[in-house]
């Protein structure tokens, strides 16, 4: 229900540098599909089945503090094909007690923006009160984080000293 004219601007600002953290079902949200180019789709079941979300990526900053993996006692199924774009970088891949994986914790960059694209939590379930979640959360905040210094774009002069004009 959100105005094109909002996403278009929202998305302006992520070509610009703002972050954006995108949870569970806001892959369906008009923001991210217009920034993934694809219908984000995917197959899903509510079944309140456990998970396993498995840190793919221990180095990477939005892990820290993670471990191997997050254990969840419910959870609703996300599973593969994810009609989205190759990402960036894997973080996390979630396996569920059926047998289905899902791509479930992703970054993107578009333009000066950074993206993470983070599967868990059903609002039926108590997800967003487990600790660890929580700081992929925080974490994940803290990466996106605009630049302080922003590329220069456009038309550059130079003098004869080769100096900035």
């Amino acid at each position: 229900e959100v105005a094109d004219e909002i996403v278009d601007r929202v998305h302006q600002r992520v070509l610009d540098g703002m972050g954006l953290i995108v949870l569970h079902s806001g892959h369906f949200s008009k923001i991210f599909q217009k920034l993934m180019g694809t219908t984000c789709d995917l197959k899903w079941r509510e079944d309140g089945l456990s998970a396993k979300v498995w840190n793919v990526n221990p180095s990477h900053p939005i892990t820290q503090g993670v471990g191997e993996w997050i254990d969840l006692e419910q959870e609703e199924m996300y599973g593969e094909h994810f009609d989205v774009p190759a990402p960036d970088e894997l973080i996390f891949i979630t396996g569920y007690p059926n047998g289905e994986v899902f791509r479930g914790g992703m970054t993107y960059r578009r333009g000066n923006g950074k993206i993470f694209y983070f599967h868990p939590g059903h609002e039926t379930f108590p997800t967003y009160y487990h600790p660890t979640i929580q700081q992929v959360i925080k974490n994940a905040v803290h990466w996106a984080a605009p630049l302080t210094e922003r590329p220069t774009y456009g038309h550059f002069p130079i003098d004869d000293n080769g100096q900035k004009g």
